[in-house]
């Protein structure tokens, strides 16, 4: 089983930013040094929700600090993006890195996201698909050229070249699009699992994903499919709920107040004044525990992982960094699970 670490690099109320980042790229070392295979970085804008406006850049820094772990992005939002400048920054990131890159791509979140770049979300399907096609062109075509509905692109060369070869491997997220997942199997890109859907629905989207290559000749296993899942383990269940809870209910409390924003976001804005004012309530913190969460005591951990490579995941990512959880109890979880946990799921 390969194992990942990933992160949306949360910005609660009151945490230095820079501290943040400082703070994850330790925790990326040291899962390097406990042996992951990767890890991952989300990309979303204009929000508390996650620091990972830039996630080339923060995956670059830490290829500087690291030698072996691969550098994912779960996912990049290539909507949000020219095609031909984040092809120049992946290959770059590829280079610096000796090849450790892995590009993960999604449509993401639409709202203010989609609205602050000025990109009309009935549109997103057509630009991502064509943003994804340019490109893997580039990444392996010399004078690519490329006439499409948003963009053209005119005999251009890829400088630098990209490391790996043909080119870094790609994963989509998809979730209940069709188009997506349609896409992605034609184009022979592989499957990503978002923390955010529940188990039992991605385990459904994993078989919807190798039903469809089957149909489309394409031979593909979910031992390659990246599966994250919010992660946390403590000698007991007690002290993994006692630790988690308050990050766990502050990310869905974050994931519901944001959506009500049509512009500007909620980053001026006190959590707790909206808390008080709000209608209705988000889902409940048990509901992420029991269908989107490994929390739980070593041998509650194993045994849900164990359970997930019994239905083909044999590439499993941990999210401990959940919703501003402190970084010495994610280094403790870290810890722990590579002694009581990896030693029973490898």
């Amino acid at each position: 089983m390969k194992l990942a670490i990933f992160t949306h690099i949360p910005w609660p109320e009151g945490a230095d930013p820079a501290e943040i980042f400082s703070r994850t790229s330790e925790q990326i070392q040291y899962a390097e040094e406990l042996g992951f295979h990767s890890a991952w970085f989300a990309e979303h804008h204009f929000s508390r929700y996650s620091l990972g406006s830039s996630s080339l850049v923060i995956a670059s820094s830490i290829a500087a600090r690291t030698t072996k772990i691969r550098l994912g992005t779960a996912v990049l939002v290539p909507t949000l993006h020219n095609p031909i400048r984040l092809a120049e920054d992946a290959a770059t990131l590829d280079a610096v890195s000796g090849g450790r890159l892995d590009l993960g791509f999604g449509r993401g979140t639409f709202g203010y996201e989609y609205g602050g770049f000025n990109v009309d979300e009935s549109e997103s399907q057509a630009r991502f698909q064509e943003s994804v096609e340019i490109v893997q062109g580039l990444f392996t075509t010399t004078e690519f050229s490329y006439d499409g509905e948003f963009f053209s692109v005119n005999k251009l060369n890829l400088v630098p070249p990209t490391v790996q070869k043909p080119h870094p491997s790609i994963y989509i997220a998809a979730s209940r699009t069709p188009a997506t997942l349609e896409f992605m199997v034609s184009s022979g890109h592989t499957l990503c699992i978002a923390v955010v859907q529940d188990t039992a629905a991605s385990l459904a989207l994993c078989q919807r994903y190798l039903d469809l290559a089957k149909e489309h000749g394409r031979d593909v296993s979910l031992a390659d499919v990246p599966f994250f899942r919010y992660f946390y383990v403590a000698e007991t269940e007690e002290q993994a709920r006692k630790d988690t809870e308050s990050h766990i209910s502050w990310i869905l409390d974050i994931m519901q107040w944001r959506n009500i924003f049509q512009e500007g976001s909620e980053v001026p804005y006190s959590i707790d004044d909206w808390r008080r004012t709000r209608t209705t309530l988000p889902l409940s913190s048990d509901h992420v525990y029991e269908n989107r969460a490994i929390i739980g005591s070593p041998e509650q951990c194993v045994t849900k992982i164990l359970e997930l490579k019994a239905q083909g995941i044999e590439y499993f990512g941990c999210n401990f960094d959940m919703g501003g959880i402190s970084h010495d109890k994610v280094m403790r979880s870290m810890e722990l699970f590579s002694k009581e946990v990896m030693p029973h799921i490898l």
